[in-house]
């Protein structure tokens, strides 16, 4: 969630590309979420043009061994990457799914995959707007009453992160009471009490506000138009048909993972990964880094918190179907796919070539090179899943380490890492690129 975080950190991603310096400490998850990913384009005095194919011929030993020194410098417990190409599937891994045990994850090991939902959730809504069900102009006061503006906050708003409301998850009251309570269950009623305490952060349709409570609401929409819960319709909208057999959305009392899983760890509190702070002190970095300080293990903190906006429990082989159907137009007819492959804007307007969000989806370009994606981050994990439609490229990464002692993403950092070593242009500014 981090970026919107709180559990259902999403966007996501990242940092480090061409001309990005590490992210300073004080940012928020959220920020950290919907941060840029995309890096600049190259520079034409040191790139030629790309070749027809962007992808260079890629070295299975090659990428294990940069993502296993990246992941051991970041004192990641364990990590799971899924690439396919059309040169194959690489499935890389490195550690374990528990500290203290040897149990290497694979692409069928079960972890939260947080915002990544929300492209789950955006699916439904357009399924609903495909059937003549909803309609996405209108305002999302015809489906729940008292939400702030809720006569100016249309469908598509919500879809877009720009409504402006303020979202629930940078409550300093919600960090408090998740750490006192971990495995309290949550209403959407109590999540969106908690968001409508606060002013909006911007007036409806104004600008680009990662927000979960958007989330939270569209839950709610799904459930009131589609007449079932949220998770019945998941699973028989998009789980069932897709053939997506390990992916749920847990009842809002259950805290466990089904077996086989991965545990979730994180230094410090859950307001690391919410809002980013307190800041990892010296004496905090040294003793991990020595070992005499382990992280804390959150795998059984309840997600109910998330739902909508980051409940769902999968494996990387099921995302890399999902990532797939999305954005080959396996799940929408071929009006609304179109809609939903059209919907991404630059979340600054300023960098219009910058990274986009729409319905529930993001894009981020460098060189020739583009990806339709989304990211999780919560108490636990991060993750990321894409697709790159030119060259035909599904990659799906999870981490069981939200962040690392620099406080960066994890699955970001090492999806960067996958990049350079698979395309012919890299995202990474040339320090980062031959300093592996």
């Amino acid at each position: 969630m981090r970026a919107s975080c709180g559990s259902v950190c999403a966007p996501l991603i990242v940092l480090l590309l061409a001309g990005c310096t590490a992210e300073p400490k004080s940012t928020s998850p959220q920020a950290r979420e919907s941060q840029e990913v995309s890096a600049s384009q190259p520079s034409k005095s040191t790139e030629h043009a790309a070749p027809s194919s962007g992808l260079k011929p890629i070295d299975a030993a090659a990428l294990q061994t940069a993502i296993s020194a990246a992941a051991k410098k970041m004192l990641i417990p364990g990590a799971m990457i899924l690439l396919r190409t059309p040169q194959g599937e690489f499935a890389v891994n490195y550690g374990t799914t528990e500290l203290g045990v040897t149990t290497p994850p694979n692409a069928e090991t079960y972890f939260r995959i947080a915002s990544n939902t929300k492209t789950m959730t955006a699916a439904i809504i357009l399924q609903l707007a495909q059937e003549d069900k909803l309609k996405l102009d209108e305002p999302i006061s015809q489906f729940v009453p008292g939400v702030p503006e809720g006569d100016q906050i249309t469908i598509a708003e919500l879809l877009e992160m720009r409504s402006g409301l303020y979202n629930y998850t940078n409550s300093a009251e919600f960090a408090s009471l998740l750490d006192r309570d971990p495995g309290k269950a949550w209403t959407t009623d109590e999540l969106l009490k908690l968001a409508f305490k606060h002013p909006s952060q911007a007036k409806p349709g104004a600008e680009f506000k990662y927000c979960n409570t958007n989330y939270a609401l569209l839950g709610l929409v799904v459930e009131k138009v589609d007449g079932r819960p949220l998770a019945v319709a998941m699973h028989e909208r998009l789980f069932k048909p897709l053939g997506m057999a390990n992916t749920l959305l847990p009842a809002a009392d259950a805290s466990k993972v089904p077996a086989p899983f991965s545990h979730g760890y994180l230094y410090g509190s859950t307001s690391v990964a919410l809002f980013g702070t307190p800041p990892y002190t010296p004496e905090i970095v040294a003793e991990a880094k020595a070992g005499t300080l382990l992280p804390h293990d959150y795998t059984e903190l309840n997600h109910s918190f998330a739902a909508a906006a980051g409940g769902v429990i999968s494996t990387a082989r099921d995302l890399a179907i999902w990532i797939e159907a999305l954005a080959t137009g396996r799940v929408f007819n071929a009006e609304y796919q179109r809609l939903w492959l059209d919907s991404p804007r630059p979340e600054d307007p300023s960098k219009p070539e910058g990274q986009a969000y729409g319905y529930g989806i993001s894009t981020m370009r460098w060189g020739p090179n583009e990806y339709y994606f989304h990211g999780g981050e919560t108490p636990g994990f991060n993750s990321f899943m894409g697709y790159d439609p030119e060259n035909k490229v599904t990659l799906v990464v999870w981490t069981n380490l939200t962040v690392d002692l620099e406080e960066m993403p994890t699955a970001n950092s090492l999806m960067l890492k996958v990049l350079d070593q698979i395309y012919r242009v890299s995202p990474l500014a040339p320090a980062h690129a031959s300093a592996k």
